[in-house]
């Protein structure tokens, strides 16, 4: 048994009835126990091109006052799609001797191949997000030409008064 803290980062873009977490974090799981390694899973439903997000932000905070060795996720993409913030996690992770895997990937950022194919993963995944964008917005602009209404439907106007509840109450309380 070794005394290594793992950080195991699960993330999913839409809600469990279309991707189950299980998927990533069952391998991860069974990696650490292979290893001999105590670990903690920070698992949420958020777009990967979101900078910030409720558990990865957390496990940041954790990284920042020493409380693991190595973060594990089980593709890149799932960690970041934009290049610019996956260099800038990396490079903290480094800063900090934490070291970062992508298990199906087979990337080490502790030894100069698992940091060059760091690299060239982290690009080929930005490059799939812009791709991804690139196509929603050409079919976004077509069924414009084509008269069609798209983006979200606007809301109905509501015919009688709002309760003072909820929202409201709660954006009060914090002023106070």
């Amino acid at each position: 048994m070794t005394d290594k803290k793992v950080a195991i980062y699960v993330r999913n873009s839409t809600n469990e009835e279309r991707q189950n977490p299980e998927t990533q974090a069952r391998p991860l799981k069974e990696r650490c126990e292979r290893e001999g390694w105590d670990y903690e899973v920070f698992q949420e439903f958020a777009s990967g091109a979101k900078e910030s997000r409720p558990k990865l932000d957390k496990m940041l905070q954790r990284i920042r006052q020493k409380e693991f060795d190595i973060v594990l996720v089980y593709k890149i993409d799932r960690l970041g799609r934009s290049l610019k913030h996956l260099l800038q996690l990396i490079e903290e992770f480094e800063n900090r001797g934490v070291k970062f895997i992508s298990l199906t990937e087979n990337i080490d950022t502790k030894t100069s191949y698992g940091k060059f194919f760091y690299h060239m993963a982290a690009s080929l995944a930005e490059f799939e997000r812009e791709l991804t964008r690139e196509r929603i917005m050409s079919g976004l602009n077509r069924a414009r030409k084509e008269g069609k209404k798209v983006g979200r439907p606007k809301g109905k106007k509501d015919s009688k008064r709002r309760r003072k509840s909820g929202y409201y109450l709660r954006w009060m309380n914090q002023k106070n």
